[in-house]
C-alpha cells in the first residue's frame, strides 16, 4: 500500500509509507536496503541529487500520525513498538517537513547506514499544471478607481436618507450619545491617523538618481507586469503603423537609444530595463517610454527635431520617466489621493441637504484635487525628468545646449498652428517657456558634466544663440513685410466696390 504527497515548493516532493518487502518488489532491492524485519520505512525523495543524503532517524508513532495527518491517508495496522519502529530518511530538501515530525539531528534515536539510488520509475505519474498569474496590483486599481466615486455617492446618499428617516427625539439621543463619547471618538481618529501615518512611514522609498524621499504603494515590480500587457496593447494598436526595422528612421531611433544606454552603464536602474524600440508612422509629435523600457517613437517627432542632439535629449527625458519610476510614484500619489477624496465625497453627499448641491460640491473637490494635486504633481515629475534626462545626454555626449532650443521650437510651433495655449496651473506640462528657464539654469552643470565624460569639445556656435538671431531676422522679415503692406494702402487706397443695386438702375 502506498500514500504519496505532493508538496510543490520548488520541486516534487514524495513520500511513500509502505512495507519493506512491498517495496522491494517494485523495485528490485528497494531504494534503501537494510537487513532488518518486516517494518514500515517512510521515504521521502526529490528530484535534487539523492547523493546528499546525510542522515537516517527512527520515527516515534507520534511522529508517524503527525505525517499520516500531513498526507491525509491511513496507515495500515503495523505494531509501533520495540524494533518495529518506522525508518525515516531525510533530505536536505524537506526541512519543514522534518520540523512538522519533530526530527533533528541530535535525535537520541537509532541510525541506519542508507544506500542511495536514483527513485524507481515507478513514481513518474506526478504532474502540476501551470501556476496561476495574479493580476497586477495597478491594473487591478485601474479598473476598480471609477467605481469608488459610486460606492462613495451611494453610501454619502444612504447615510443622508437613514438619518432623515429618524424621529426628531432620536436624533437628539444619538447627537447627545456622541457628545458623551467624543473623548473616545477623538481617540478612534487619532488611532487612524496613527494608522496612517505608519502606513505612509512604512512605504517610502529613495527615488533613483535624485536620492529623493517619496511615497511608493505599488511596486516598481507590478508595473513591470502592467507595463508588459500595455506594451502588447500599443503594439497591437498601432500594428498597421509601426514602421519595419530595416527603416532607416527605426535604425536611427535604435541606434541612439543604445549608445544612450551604453554611456549610462553607471546608472544602476539602466541594466534592469531591456529597451526596444518602436517607431509608429503618425504625424504625431510624440515620444513615451513604458515602465519596462519599451519605446514608441512617432514619425512625426522625427520631422520637428532640428538634428539628432535634440532627438537625443527628447528621448534622454523618456527615458528618464522608466528609469526613476514616475509611472509608479504617480499612480501611488494618486492612490492615495482617491482614498482621502471617497472619505470627502462621502460626506459631501451625507451632509448636503439635496443631490444638486451634493453634485455642486462634488465637482468643486474634483476641480481642487486636479489643480491642487494632479496636474502641480505632474508638472514637477516632468520637471525632475527634464533635468534627469539633461544628464544622461551630457554623459551620451550630445550637445545639451540644443534641450531648450527644442522646446522652444515647439512654442513656435503651437503658435504658428494657431493652437490655444492654456495657463500651466492648467496644464500637466510646464509651459514651454518656464521648461527653456529651468534647462538655461542647469546647463552648466550639464556641461561641465558632459566635459568630464571625455566627450569632444562642443565646437561652432551655441545652438540657442544661433536660433534667437534667426528668430529676431524671421521677426524683422516680417515686420518690414507688414510695413510694406501698410504703405502701399496709403498709397493706393483700395477703391470701394460698386452696389450691385446701384448699377441695375436705368437698365433697360
Amino acid at each position: 500500500m502506498s500514500i504519496r504527497l505532493l508538496w510543490n515548493k520548488r520541486r516534487f516532493l514524495k513520500v511513500f509509507i509502505e512495507s519493506h518487502h512491498q517495496l522491494s518488489q517494485c523495485c528490485c532491492q528497494g531504494p534503501f536496503y537494510r537487513q532488518t524485519k518486516n517494518h514500515n520505512v517512510i521515504w521521502i525523495a526529490s528530484h535534487s541529487n539523492v547523493e546528499s543524503l546525510t542522515q537516517t532517524q527512527f520515527a516515534r508513532g507520534d511522529q508517524q500520525k503527525t505525517l499520516v495527518s500531513l498526507t491525509g491517508r491511513t496507515l495500515p495496522n503495523t505494531p509501533l513498538t520495540g524494533q518495529t519502529q518506522p525508518l525515516v530518511i531525510l533530505f536536505p530538501e524537506t526541512l519543514f517537513l522534518a520540523a512538522r515530525l519533530r526530527l533533528s539531528a541530535a535525535s537520541l534515536y537509532q541510525r541506519a547506514t542508507v544506500t542511495c539510488i536514483p527513485p524507481f520509475t515507478k513514481v513518474q505519474h506526478f504532474h502540476t499544471s501551470g501556476p496561476l498569474r495574479a493580476l497586477p496590483a495597478p491594473l487591478v486599481w485601474l479598473v476598480l478607481k471609477p467605481l469608488q466615486k459610486i460606492l462613495a455617492i451611494i453610501l454619502g446618499r444612504s447615510i443622508r436618507k437613514w438619518w432623515r428617516s429618524l424621529p426628531p427625539n432620536r436624533r437628539e439621543l444619538m447627537q447627545q450619545a456622541a457628545w458623551q463619547r467624543r473623548w473616545h471618538l477623538a481617540a478612534g481618529g487619532v488611532g487612524l491617523l496613527i494608522v496612517l501615518a505608519i502606513f505612509f512611514l512604512t512605504h517610502l522609498d529613495e527615488a533613483p538618481i535624485m536620492g529623493r524621499v517619496r511615497l511608493l504603494v505599488f511596486r516598481q515590480e507590478e508595473f513591470l507586469d502592467l507595463a508588459r500587457l500595455m506594451s502588447e496593447g500599443y503594439i497591437e494598436k498601432f500594428k498597421d503603423s509601426i514602421i519595419y526595422p530595416d527603416d532607416p528612421r527605426h535604425k536611427l531611433v535604435e541606434t541612439l537609444l543604445k549608445h544612450l544606454v551604453q554611456r549610462n552603464q553607471d546608472v544602476t536602474e539602466m541594466g534592469f530595463m531591456k529597451w526596444s524600440v518602436h517607431v509608429v508612422d503618425s504625424p504625431i509629435i510624440n515620444a513615451f517610454v513604458l515602465p519596462n523600457g519599451t519605446v514608441f517613437v512617432f514619425t512625426g517627432l522625427l520631422e520637428a527635431v532640428a538634428d539628432v542632439h535634440q532627438l537625443a535629449f527628447v528621448l534622454s527625458h523618456e527615458m528618464a520617466h522608466a528609469l526613476i519610476g514616475h509611472a509608479a510614484e504617480q499612480a501611488s500619489m494618486s492612490h492615495v489621493v482617491d482614498f482621502l477624496s471617497f472619505i470627502a465625497l462621502t460626506a459631501i453627499w451625507a451632509v448636503c441637504p439635496r443631490d444638486s448641491l451634493a453634485m455642486l460640491g462634488q465637482w468643486i473637490q474634483d476641480k481642487l484635487v486636479q489643480f491642487m494635486f494632479d496636474r502641480p504633481y505632474s508638472r514637477k515629475l516632468e520637471a525632475e525628468a527634464d533635468q534627469v534626462g539633461l544628464q544622461l545626454a551630457a554623459k551620451a555626449c550630445a550637445d545639451v545646449r540644443a534641450g531648450p532650443v527644442f522646446w522652444q521650437q515647439m512654442e513656435i510651433f503651437d503658435k504658428g498652428t494657431g493652437e490655444t495655449i492654456i495657463p500651466e496651473w492648467l496644464s500637466t506640462h510646464p509651459s514651454h517657456k518656464n521648461r527653456v528657464n529651468h534647462l538655461d539654469r542647469l546647463m552648466p552643470q550639464a556641461l561641465e558634466l558632459r566635459a568630464s565624460c571625455d566627450c569632444p569639445a562642443l565646437t561652432g556656435e551655441d545652438p540657442r544663440v544661433a536660433f534667437s538671431r534667426s528668430i529676431q531676422k524671421l521677426l524683422s522679415a516680417e515686420k518690414e513685410k507688414r510695413k510694406q503692406s501698410e504703405d502701399t494702402t496709403q498709397l493706393f487706397p483700395q477703391i470701394p466696390e460698386a452696389n450691385p443695386q446701384l448699377s441695375r438702375v436705368g437698365a433697360p
